[in-house]
This record gives C-alpha cells, structure tokens and sequence, in this order.
C-alpha cells in the first residue's frame, strides 16, 4: 500500500469518529432540550394546578395535568375517605358514554387498593400480573401499564395518581414516575391551600347566617320562624340533604321532628325518635356532633326507625341550654354520599345553641304574654267585684226601699221586674269573675294534675251554686290525657259549671271525668229547667268548636232519670301529632 493510501485512511477514520461525535451530541442536545422541555412543562403544571383555589377544580387540573406530563391516555385521581375507601373517583380519557355503561365508582379494591394500603410508588409493565388485580368489569377499555403514586397533604395520605396505558411506550419509565412524584408535592400543597380558602369560605358562611339569625331573634319573630331559618341555613351550608330538628313531645320521653326540611320532609316530620337509641341518645348529652358514616347500618340505631329511611351520613348535635336539653339538631345526606367532615361539623354546636335560645325565649315570651293575661284578668274580675256588683247592688237595695212607695200595681210589677234582672246580672257577673279565676289558677297551676284542678274548679262554683256538685272522676287522667286536651277538658268544666248556674235553676249537678281506651269524656249533669227551645247559648257552641278542634263530640239532653240537662264532651285523650 503506497503511502497515499494510508495517508487516505487516516484522514477518513478521524472524521467518522468527529461524525460519531457530533450525533452523540445531537443527541444528548436533544435529551437536554427534551429534559427542558418536560420540566417546563412540570413548572407550567405545577403553576397552573397552584393558580385555582376552587377544591373540585383544583384535583381536576391536577389529574389532566398528570396525563399531559407522562403521556398517558387514562388518568384518575383517587380521594380516600375515612374508612381507607376512595370517596371520590376523577377520570380522564373515558367518555361520559363508557363510564355510564361501567357503572359505580370503584371503591379501592384492586390494585387501586394496593396504593391505599401501601401509599408508595407503584409502576408494572402490565397490571394483570400483579397479585392485587381483580381485572376489570365489562365495557372497560383494555389498560396494560400503570404508575401510581400517593399525594400527600401534611404528612396524610389525601388520595393517589394512576396514569395508564404510556403512549409510544410498552411501560411508563423511572423519569415518569420522577415527575409524577414531584407533580404529587405540588398537588398536596394546592389541595392544602384550597381546602384552607374553602374552610375559609365556610367559616364565612355560618358567620353570615349566624348573623342573620341572631337578627331575627332580636327582632322578636316566632319561635317557629327561626326555628325553621336555622334548620334550612344549617342543612344548605353542610351540604346536607334533610335538615331536622326533633323537640320532646309534651309529657313524653319521645322526640318528634318539629321542623324538617329537604328529601322527605313532610314524612319525617310525622315520626318519633327514640330517645333510648343510643345514637340520639348520645347527641342528647354529648359535648360534640356525634356522626354516623351510614345511618341505616349503624348499631345505635333501633330496628325499623324510619326517620333514617334513604339516609347514610348522618350528624347530630344537641339543643340546650343551661344544662336543659330541648332536644337536638340533625342533618343528614342521602346514601352513598360522602360523610361529614370536621369542617361541616365544627360550627353546628355554635348554631344548635342559637336554636336552644330561640326555645328558651319563645318560652320566656309566653311565659311573660300569661302573666301579663293572668294579671289583665284579675284586673277585669277585681274591678267586676269591687265597682260594677257594689253598684248593681246598691242600686236593687234602692229600688226594693222604693217600692213600699208605689201604689200604682203595674208600677209596683215593673219594679219587682227590674229588681230581679239586677239580681240575674249579679249572679252573670259572678259566674264571669269565676270563669275569669278559674283559668287564671289554671294557668298558674302549669303543671297541676288535671284531677287537682278538675277538684279546684268544682269547688270553687260552690259560691256561685249555692251548693256543692257531685264529683266523680275514673281512669289515668294524670298520664294518659295530653296537657292541651287536659286545658280544653277543664274549660269545660268550668263552662258547663257556670251554664248551670247562670241558667239552670238547680239544686243538684254532678260532674262525672273518666279516661278509658284513649277516649276523655266530661259529663256534666243538674236537675234545673232543661235546655231552651229555640237554639243553642254561645258558651255550649264553644264547647261543640271545642270537641270538633281535637276530633270530638258534643251531646246535650236530657238525664237518662228524666228532666233536666245532660252534656257529654267526649274527645281522643292525646292528640295525632
């Protein structure tokens, strides 16, 4: 070989060896640039996923962005809820077509479920390998690579990333899971930050309407009316489905939903809660929301409490105040949705106890409008007593002296007349100051019996008869009569009382009370002039609305002995409620 030939050949291999050179160059140029590229593209995720403040918006970008950074063609992002199942289930790449035709959400089983138990990195080439996997239920796309990673939020596990299916590739690479990793740091400081600006705004709201009921409670509204703002104001904030208030019954261990609003309302409101449950129970006398994850399933409930029908998380928190319990607050949502958090709860004791106020002043407001009712008619009977009487009754004295002046026999007539329509007004008056007193100690008796107080009206007519009635009562009137049916009973007592003395003209009457099968009967019977003819007195019409208000009866007549007159006021002893 001449010598120009080797001179040839060494020329040619240092420039294939500065070619190699040059391509390992580009090449590396274009992994630097690539690198480059992908971490602008993690810095443009990350901002994007830090810019929103809205929480369901925020795990959303966080998902589309996972897609874009791997070049995956499915993602998900998984919430976990407290019972280490996923609460929530975001996806991209399927259609609203094909999840439809999936069905439910998965709840963590699977391989999903191998990142709740075991919050690290997950990457398979091919997921039906792995021992964990269950497969995938019908119409689901076919998914053979995987990478998952946990997101964090202050050192808790808040959900996981799966990405599937590595376009361009059989499985996704260390790169990927390296970017993803790094894309969950910045994802559990966003949801961090959402989760704060949320709680923020929520905290926001209940001030508001905190605000709005403490106005309406000084404004004096009804009980009632702010009863039902702040049961409606709680269920809306909370999020919750059926809002309920339940108040104890009247004279009974019970607690019935006095105001309920959302799913259902209107039957809710007809039931009774048991205050033996251990789950009311609980919220009677706890110091914090007491919370189901899932009502119907919870063992503190009774068999076959229908106020629960339909409803899986459920909170309750007392209505007191003073150490009195009135009864409690709940709010419930609809099965199979999420439970309540400590955000929802935390505000509910503070507004349960607006609630306990409102009880508390609406009692405080009707106990005064009595005393004020009370002392009106003692007024009205005092000065009936002490003015109108004292004067009718002078005024007879006078004209009974005047007639042992008249000569005149018509004159001498009209004056006996006159004489005698004064005595009947008396007597009328009389039987109004009676009726006036009688309900008045009624009202001030408040928790009385209803025998003791039966026995004290009789007993009071006695001046107004002349003579005292004949009494007789049977049955538990003390236990088995409702308190309002009891104040209507005793207003007839009285009534029929003072019909017989205003217009009966009688020396005997007797007063027969018996309670039996759930039935109150008052029957009061005299021997006086009978009914007249020609219609019935206003008072007896009263007693008829009275009977007909509570789903009664009314009957006058005669005594079974004949003469007279017989009034039987039959009524249901507790009302529906």
């Amino acid at each position: 070989m001449s010598g120009e030939d080797r001179g040839g050949s060494g020329q040619q291999l240092p420039k294939l060896r500065l070619d190699e050179l040059l391509d390992e160059l580009q090449v590396r140029i274009d992994a630097a640039r690539g690198t480059q590229d992908r971490i602008h593209s993690l810095l443009e995720a990350v901002l994007s996923v830090g810019r929103e403040l809205d929480l369901p918006q925020v795990l959303r970008r966080i998902v589309e962005a996972a897609v874009v950074l791997v070049d995956a063609e499915y993602g998900a992002l998984g919430v976990i809820a407290g019972d280490r199942r996923l609460s929530e289930f975001l996806t991209v790449g399927v259609d609203e077509e094909r999840r439809g035709k999936i069905g439910a959400l998965p709840r963590g089983h699977g391989i999903l479920g191998e990142l709740i138990r075991h919050p690290e990195p997950l990457r398979l080439r091919e997921l039906a390998e792995h021992p964990a996997s269950y497969g995938f239920p019908d119409h689901h796309p076919p998914m053979h690579s995987f990478l998952g990673v946990p997101i964090r939020v202050r050192d808790t596990v808040f959900g996981n990333l799966y990405l599937t299916e590595k376009r361009g590739a059989d499985e996704f690479d260390a790169e990927d899971e390296a970017v993803l990793s790094t894309l969950a740091v910045a994802a559990g400081v966003a949801i961090e930050n959402a989760r704060l600006y949320e709680e923020a705004r929520l905290r926001e709201r209940w001030l508001r309407a905190s605000s709005e009921v403490t106005n309406t409670l000084m404004s004096g509204a009804p009980s009632a009316d702010v009863l039902g703002l702040i049961v409606e104001q709680a269920r809306v904030i909370a999020a919750a489905d059926v809002g309920m208030i339940a108040e104890y019954a009247p004279g009974a261990a019970a607690l019935r939903p006095t105001y309920a609003v959302g799913v259902d309302a209107e039957l809710r409101s007809g039931l009774v809660l048991s205050a033996q449950d251990d789950f009311v129970g609980a919220a009677l006398s706890a110091a914090e929301p007491v919370v189901s994850a899932d009502i119907a399933n919870d063992v503190r409930i009774g068999v076959g409490e229908q106020p629960w029908t339909g409803l899986g998380p459920v909170v309750a928190v007392p209505l007191g105040s003073g150490g009195k319990s009135h009864g409690v607050l709940l709010l419930g949502r609809l099965a199979g949705r999420a439970g309540f958090v400590d955000a929802d709860t935390g505000p509910l004791l503070g507004f349960a106890g607006q609630a306990a106020l409102a009880l508390e002043l609406a009692e405080r407001r009707r106990d005064a409008e009595q005393i004020a009712l009370l002392r009106d008619r003692d007024r009205i009977a005092r000065d009936l007593h002490d003015l109108a009487i004292q004067r009718l009754f002078a005024a007879g004295m006078t004209l009974q002296s005047t007639q042992r002046f008249v000569d005149h026999p018509e004159a001498l007539a009209r004056l006996s007349r006159t004489v005698d329509d004064l005595d009947d007004t008396i007597k009328i008056i009389r039987s109004t100051i009676f009726g006036l007193r009688s309900h008045a100690a009624g009202a001030a008796a408040g928790a009385r019996g209803l025998r003791e107080r039966v026995s004290s009206a009789v007993q009071a007519s006695v001046n107004v008869l002349g003579f005292a009635p004949a009494l007789r009562i049977e049955g538990l009137v003390e236990t088995e009569v409702d308190p309002e049916v009891a104040d209507h009973a005793l207003a007839v007592v009285g009534e029929a009382l003072s019909n017989a003395a205003r217009h009966s003209g009688a020396r005997s009457v007797s007063v027969h009370l018996r309670c039996e099968r759930g039935q109150l009967e008052v029957t009061v019977t005299d021997d006086g002039r009978g009914l007249p003819r020609g219609g019935v007195r206003s008072g007896l019409r009263n007693l008829e609305e009275r009977a007909l208000a509570l789903g009664g009866t009314l009957t006058l007549g005669e005594r079974p002995e004949g003469g007279g007159t017989r009034l039987l006021w039959r009524v249901p002893a507790r009302l529906e409620r």
